[in-house]
């Protein structure tokens, strides 16, 4: 990586100064990873065996690990969360054409996972508190279409879980959750993965917890494990028996790997996170123009994003602004998400004319900043001090 920076002086708040190197870019997220030493002790044993995928011992231990961190009664994992999610839906087996509502603020993934399987996304507007789908207008979207709900919890948000589960139950819908960003949290004392018909995860790089690629659809209905078994591995029971028609999502032994490692660090990943957190929210809580969403009571966090709203008239600088100066500094922040899924360009215009006030409103100013167990505090303060002060943050 090319060295950008020699120094950059941050002034401390009584007037002194520090000498920060910056040899590297910093970037909106960087994979958490166990040491070299580690994973090749764990992936080892494959050089013996050279069973690399279709289900191995490592396999097979991540997803009772999984089980157990995660507090679930079942779990399937898949290659990517993606497939976790697409193949989820397709389990519950819904009329091609059915309706299903959801939210236009989340990674593209979400809405492609509806749209692949069949089905009509039907896009809900968010709540500005929390950037979830607004519970009180989803009864007004139901039709005789409607089929199933797919809430998100968008940056480790928690859904309004409770209400979701009346309007499910009234009209008889499935509720199939996007957990991908809430990795090992808690509600109320219970791990999130257990709400709806199922919730699923994704294990991305990126993520809080990776297996470098990789997902998984929690459930508490057994017979669902045979059914996502099948659709993982094209529907093969045995060598002379396809049961059912079938993908190929199955995760393989090296990222099944990696999991293991992963796993055995996560909360020292997950603590280091919350004090990149805490100095973020120390400087930047009470900005003027500046928004931050609020720790949610009941839910232990993962503390996987950092999303600040940015109000331009108060402010005085625009969300585009922000990321621009961000960037001329080799700091990387996102506009996640921006456009809204249902404003992207393979839609075609079809869903521009949508009543998404909030949603359009949130996604035009949101900034998601940097945010890994690795990075220093004297790093958040210096991206904390170029945002506030401009240019002059950083000479």
């Amino acid at each position: 990586m090319d060295k950008v920076y020699t120094g950059c002086f941050v002034p401390s708040d009584g007037g002194g100064g520090m000498e920060i190197n910056m040899e590297e870019k910093i970037l909106v997220t960087r994979s958490s990873m166990p040491s070299m030493e580690e994973y090749i002790d764990m992936i080892r044993p494959l050089w013996d065996s050279h069973w690399l995928t279709n289900m191995g011992e490592l396999h097979k231990s991540l997803e009772v690990k999984l089980k157990e961190y995660l507090q679930v009664q079942g779990l399937s994992l898949f290659v990517n969360g993606h497939m976790a999610l697409e193949l989820a839906i397709a389990a519950m087996h819904f009329p091609p054409g059915s309706e299903v509502i959801t939210t236009p603020f989340t990674f593209i993934s979400t809405t492609h996972a509806i749209v692949r399987n069949g089905l009509q996304p039907v896009f809900c507007d968010i709540k500005t508190s929390d950037y979830t789908i607004d519970e009180d207008k989803i009864e007004e979207l139901i039709t005789d279409k409607t089929v199933a709900i797919v809430p998100v919890h968008v940056y480790g948000q928690i859904c309004n879980i409770e209400q979701i589960k009346l309007i499910a139950e009234k009209y008889n819908l499935k509720v199939i959750y996007d957990a991908s960003h809430a990795f090992g949290e808690i509600y109320k004392g219970e791990g999130v993965g257990n709400f709806g018909q199922v919730s699923t995860f994704s294990f991305h790089a990126t993520k809080v917890y990776n297996t470098i690629e990789g997902g998984a659809v929690c459930f508490s209905n057994p017979d669902l494990y045979t059914t996502l078994y099948n659709l993982k591995n094209f529907g093969i029971r045995s060598e002379e028996v396809v049961a059912e028609v079938g993908a190929n999502a199955k995760m393989n032994e090296f990222a099944a790997a990696m999991g293991l490692c992963n796993l055995k660090h996560i909360e020292q990943e997950i603590a280091k996170r919350k004090k990149v957190v805490e100095k973020y929210r120390e400087i930047l809580g009470t900005v003027p123009g500046l928004r931050i969403l609020p720790e949610q009571t009941d839910v232990t966090s993962n503390y996987a994003y950092f999303p600040i709203l940015i109000d331009e008239t108060r402010f005085g600088r625009t969300r585009n602004e922000v990321y621009d100066l961000l960037k001329t500094y080799d700091i990387y922040s996102r506009k996640y998400f921006y456009p809204l899924t249902s404003d992207q360009a393979c839609f075609r215009n079809r869903y521009r004319g949508l009543p998404l006030q909030n949603a359009r409103y949130i996604s035009a100013r949101v900034l998601v900043l940097p945010l890994y167990a690795d990075l220093s505090l004297d790093d958040v303060e210096r991206i904390c001090r170029i945002i506030l002060e401009g240019e002059s943050g950083c000479r």
